[in-house]
Order: C-alpha cells, then structure tokens, then sequence
C-alpha cells in the first residue's frame, strides 16, 4: 500500500508540474503576442489642381470579440484629410483572394500614390515609379485600406487561430468588427459609410453589408469591383452549363480585342449585345439539351460560336460545345504562341507548351506583380515609415494551416448548401434598407470574374424594382484590376465620384 500511495504520489506530483508548466508556457505564449502598432505620416495627392493634405496611419489594432476578448492584430492604413470634420464619407476597402492582402487597389487605385505599369504590356525590372494618383477619391472620402487575418499586417492573438478568421462566415465576422471598432475608435460612428470590395471583397461585401445592418451600421453605398456572388458561376463543374454559359461574352470580347475574328465588328458594344442575345437564345438552350442536341443543331451552334470567339467550330464540336476558361486562354493565340490573360485578357505571353489544352500562367499577373509588389513595400516602409521589423505579407496562402472553409451558417432544410453564394445576404439587406445603394464595376476582359456572371447574379434577384433600382452597373474596356488602364482609371474615379454624390443627395 505505501507504494501505491507513493506512486500515487508522484503521479500527481508530475500532473501538477506539467500542469504548472503548461500554465507558464501558456503565459510565455501570450506574452509573445505582438501589440498594436501604429505608424502616423503626413502625405498628399493632387487631384484636378487641388492638393489634398493627409494624415496617414498605417499599423495595426486591437480587435476584440463580442465580448471584448482580444482575437486578432488586424492592419490597416488609413487617409485621413487634414481638419475635415466627421460628416466626411469614409470608404473601407479590400481585396479578395481569399487571403489576398490589399495593396492591389491600395496602389492601383485608392491610396494617395500609384504604381506605374506599361499596360497592357511587361513591366521593365526596377526602379519602379510611383506617381501622383490623380485618380483616387480622397478629394472626397477618407480611406481605410484593411489586410484580413493573415494578410498583411494581421494575425491573430491570444486563443485565436488562423482557422477563426479563415472562411467565408468567419471572414465577414471579423472584417464586419473591424470596421465597427475602427469607427468607434475614431469618432466616425456619424460618418456617411461605405465599402469597397475587389474580387472575393464583393462577396464578402455582400455578407458584411447584411452583418453591418443587422448591427444597426447602415451604409450608405457598397462598391463591387470585378465582382462575383454566385460561385457556380467561376467553376466548369461537370454536368453544369452555368459558367460555360457566361464566360462567353467575355470569350468573344476578348477575341474581338485580339482580332481573332473573320469579321470584327466595328461597334464593340452593339458587338456584346448580339453575343449576350446568342448566348440567351441559342446557346444556352443548345447546352440544356445535352446529348438530345442532334448533329444539325449541333454544328449550327458551333460555326456561330467560332464567329463570336474565333476559336475554329471543329474544336468546339469535338469540346460538345463546352470550352473551359483555360481552354480558351490557351486556344485563342496558340497559332502565334501565346497565351491571353486571365485577370486582364487584354495582356498576351508566351505560350510554354503549344501542345497543352490549358495555360501555364496569368500573363497580367506575371507582368504586374513584380512593380506592385516592389513598388508597394518601398512605400509601405519608406513613406508610411511602417517598421521593417514588421514582414507585410501581401497573402496568406503561404501561412501554416492556410485552408478556407466554404460552409456557411443555415442552409435548405436538408441542412445543405446547394451553392456557395452571398446573394441572399445581398437581398436582404436591399429589402431592409431602402436606401443602401450598390455601385458593381466590370472590366470587359476580366476572364477570372465575367461581367455576365454578375448579371445573371443580379437578375436573379428576388426583389422590387424600387430596390433593384438601387444597382448601378458600369462597364470598363480592361480585365480585372481594370485601373491599370488610365482611361478606366479615370472613368473608375468618376463613376464612384458620382456614386458617392448620389448616396449623399438629400
């Protein structure tokens, strides 16, 4: 018995060492938390011969949960012009990705300067030149640029994971408390509000502007860059027409770009408006009848389909009319080598393998991301005077554990999600604030988020008229990050000028 009572003992002795030391290493941990570090400059922007004094803010802060426990680092900059008062409109903007960070728009199109970029050409390696962004819109709005958990400055702190912030609820959540605390902690709770989201930013905009009214944040206007709502719509999923149905315009439009076809029309748009009217009455009724289509039928279809993409009917009928986004990328220039761009069809590369049926690589991407990349860094530190002690991390597909969950809360009553879409967040909110407006911006060579994905989106919504009258859709002649061409750079800047004068109308 004493050695049980021994053993018993000394068991207990371990427990209570190991659970001593895990309280320590606990301890340890969150003293290893970084805090919340903010970095203030002045800077500027001359925009139409006025000079916009800034102060600028660039770091990150403390977010905390419903019940005030800290969950995450999350970083920001932020354009405040001087002496303005509360009244002034502020604009939260990101990305997508998801998990990509925002210096896409924040030096393309909405900070104080931009990168420079020979569109819809290569970029020549460094020095890379940052200019006066005589586009951006802080003549009128201040901006707060945000980095979602992972991605730029942002991590998450104390019990929190990465796992906490990485899917599509999760996200919504805490960029929706982001946005809340940031208005409270600067006194701009009574500001005119908006945000702006670019790619996987408008699905989540769709989400956060139903999370924000249901918290009773109001927004005045919400600003759709290259957008999607309806995942079905990017994916050529087996046995669905859907995606196959509206990439062609964009197929077609790109081809036009190109001169790929026998007879380009001169008239772009009245060029676009016959490819939508083929797409309604003859080719997605041809692909819902799948296997039933006869040979006539069949091949009438594809000789119109290679009119409007340039790509040969043969190949379309051997594809039993259904050709995939890489497909085509790959197809279009495979005479002349190359390959066409995904975020920007306009841009063309070098085609690796002839012989592949799907491209290699993103021809913008790879002709861009060098000079934003670079050229955002060495302003981030030089600057904003952003500490080099801090790594910005432009996405968060490199992190440990980095996997996004697609679930989301609800569901039919089988407790399925049948689609992965934000659009019922969408109508929700446009049913219950009748005065939130949406501003949705299309390139019309973005081959990653077609602009006829987003009007099937939108015409599917279940709503009067008076609210869907509240939807604005502008078109652009450029891909995805469509300000990289300066003519949309400048349509970009006047349309959400004359958006944001709209929402603020008495």
């Amino acid at each position: 018995m004493k050695n049980i009572r021994i053993l018993f003992f000394a068991l207990a002795l371990t427990g209570s060492i190991h659970f001593a030391q895990a309280q320590e290493d606990e301890k340890k941990t969150k003293s290893e938390d970084p805090v919340a570090e903010v970095f203030e400059s002045n800077q500027s922007v001359t925009i139409d011969g006025q000079t916009i004094n800034l102060k600028a803010m660039a770091g990150t802060m403390e977010l905390k949960d419903e019940n005030n426990k800290p969950i995450a680092l999350f970083g920001y900059t932020a354009y405040f012009k001087e002496n303005a008062g509360k009244d002034r409109p502020i604009i939260f903007a990101y990305n997508g990705g998801p998990g990509s960070s925002s210096y896409w728009l924040h030096m393309g199109i909405m900070g104080p300067k931009r990168i420079v970029v020979d569109d819809p050409n290569y970029n020549q390696p460094a020095p890379y030149e940052l200019a006066n962004n005589e586009y951006s819109i802080l003549d009128m709005a201040d901006v707060v640029m945000m980095d979602p958990v992972g991605t730029g400055l942002s991590v998450p702190i104390g019990e929190s994971e990465g796992k906490d912030f990485w899917g599509v609820d999760q996200d919504i959540r805490s960029v929706s408390l982001f946005i809340m605390q940031f208005l409270k902690e600067h006194d701009r709770l009574n500001s005119p509000k908006y945000i702006l989201g670019e790619s996987y930013g408008t699905f989540r905009n769709a989400g956060v502007m139903d999370y924000l009214l249901g918290k009773g944040y109001a927004l005045n206007g919400v600003v759709m860059v290259s957008a999607v709502f309806d995942l079905r719509t990017l994916f050529f999923e087996p046995y669905e027409d859907i995606s196959y149905v509206v990439f062609l315009p964009t197929m077609a439009a790109t081809a036009w770009y190109h001169d790929q076809l026998s007879q380009k029309p001169d008239d772009f748009e009245a060029f676009i408006n016959e490819v939508r009217t083929f797409t309604e009455m003859e080719y997605t009724p041809a692909l819902f009848k799948g296997n039933r289509l006869s040979d006539a039928e069949k091949g009438q279809v594809a000789q119109n389909l290679e009119k409007y993409t340039g790509v040969s009917a043969e190949i379309w009928e051997r594809a039993d009319l259904k050709i995939e986004a890489g497909e085509f990328f790959q197809e279009l220039l495979r005479e002349e080598g190359n390959t066409v761009g995904r975020l920007d069809s306009r841009y063309k590369g070098i085609n690796l393998d002839p012989m592949s049926m799907d491209s290699f690589t993103d021809p913008q991407s790879d002709a861009i991301s060098p000079a934003y990349t670079m050229g955002f860094l060495d302003y981030f530190h030089g600057d904003l005077g952003v500490s080099k002690d801090w790594n910005y991390s432009t996405s968060a597909y490199a992190k440990p554990g980095f996997n996004w969950d697609w679930s989301r809360g609800g569901g039919n009553s089988f407790g399925a999600t049948p689609s992965i879409s934000t659009l019922p967040d969408m109508a929700n909110a446009l049913s219950k604030d009748p005065n939130v407006k949406i501003l949705i911006m299309n390139g019309y060579y973005d081959l990653a988020t077609v602009f006829y994905g987003v009007e099937h989106s939108i015409s599917r919504l279940d709503l009067p008229k008076s609210a869907l009258d509240r939807i604005k859709m502008t078109y652009y002649q450029a891909g995805h990050m469509m300000y990289t061409h300066l003519p949309s750079a400048q349509q970009f800047r006047d349309d959400l000028k004359n958006f944001i004068e709209d929402t603020l109308r008495e």
